[in-house]
């Protein structure tokens, strides 16, 4: 009978004091993540993602840094002697003084052992009308969602904001509307009220395909799709929308002329698509000028001269001429409207964000 390697003693007073202090300061500073990367001489620097960018704050001493990650590794019952391989946990509330949910990676490196902890709040569903999204955006948004049919099709970047706007869609649908609505999520970050949500679980054989199959038998008027990831998925999208079924999903490309190419690929039966495809939206996030400093950096945003996001999109609708397009060629779509560049532009000359920013989320 083997035995199973004993858990390691808990670390020194310094790895729960200096552990404490870097969350706790994470969470007053409203990061997303805390990462602790290993250097060669034993130290490790400390970086924390502010909205969106990640940011070093410190360096750990060499004595410091493995005493912290012993006692992160502790907190999420992890094997704090192994260190040769990836490992992932989760802190209790209980276990910390923070109200947060906090999910712990670890993966080895030719320097040590890098960390990285999660925070996750309890975040509120936006209105549709408070996300920060351009006016005339907006009301192609609510136009499209009071059809009560065709593909909506969201992309963009990890981390580019993309299921915060389909959860205010939802909240919006919710608000106005009684209709049916099942969504398919990997996983589900929210629960809206109102609304019939399935997380896939690929482990059991529950993947997207086959959830979206079953679903259609629960009489739905508005699916939503968290992702398409593969060719059936993406046809099953475009029978459902052609069905009379509103479809709303993700699809990674780079703009909104990469979303149809790859459709293209994906779906061989060019007239269903051209004919349910309605509204491409190519979404980013670009961090807003503090409004306590205006960008010059203070206290409140931490010296960095931006305190929260608001997402900047690119829209295409598809014209007669797009469809026809679709089915019979390869030609390029219409232009998006307005260009990702443009609606930059506007945030920028409305002193929403500054030309900084802007170069940054272009590049």
């Amino acid at each position: 009978m083997s035995l199973s390697r004993p858990q390691a003693a808990e670390p020194s007073d310094v790895g729960p004091r200096e552990c404490s202090r870097l969350m706790g300061r994470a969470a007053e500073a409203g990061a997303s993540d805390l990462h602790i990367q290993p250097k060669g001489d034993g130290s490790a620097e400390v970086s924390f993602r502010l909205d969106g960018v990640l940011r070093p704050v410190e360096v750990l001493s060499p004595e410091a840094a493995p005493l912290v990650c012993g006692r992160i590794k502790f907190l999420a019952k992890l094997k704090t002697w192994e260190h040769s391989l990836p490992q992932d946990g989760r802190i209790d509330q209980a276990d910390i003084d923070l109200n947060q949910e906090l999910r712990v990676s670890t993966f080895p490196t030719v320097s040590g052992e890098k960390v990285v902890v999660r925070f996750f709040t309890e975040q509120k569903i936006f209105r549709l009308g408070r996300l920060g999204l351009a006016t005339d955006l907006l009301g192609v948004l609510q136009r499209f969602l009071n059809s009560r049919r065709g593909l909506l099709l969201l992309t963009g970047p990890s981390g580019s904001g993309k299921t915060t706007t389909i959860y205010s869609c939802l909240g919006y649908l919710v608000e106005t509307d009684t209709r049916h609505i099942i969504t398919i999520e990997d996983p589900a970050e929210q629960v809206i009220d109102g609304v019939m949500q399935t997380e896939v679980n690929e482990a059991r054989g529950l993947t997207y395909p086959k959830a979206i199959r079953h679903l259609l038998r629960q009489d739905p008027e508005t699916i939503v799709i968290g992702e398409i990831r593969d060719d059936e998925t993406a046809e099953i999208a475009v029978r459902a929308a052609l069905t009379g079924h509103q479809v709303i999903a993700t699809l990674h490309a780079g703009s909104c002329q990469g979303v149809v190419d790859r459709l293209k690929v994906m779906v061989p039966d060019r007239f269903a698509l051209a004919a349910v495809l309605d509204l491409i939206v190519n979404q980013r996030l670009v961090r807003r000028l503090c409004p306590s400093c205006s960008g010059q950096g203070c206290e409140a945003c931490a010296q960095v001269g931006y305190r929260g996001r608001v997402p900047v999109a690119e829209c295409l609708r598809l014209t007669d001429a797009d469809c026809q397009s679709l089915r019979v060629s390869d030609s390029p779509v219409s232009s998006a409207s307005p260009t990702f560049s443009e609606a930059i532009d506007r945030l920028v000359d409305e002193g929403v964000t500054d030309v900084r920013e802007a170069a940054r989320i272009r590049s």
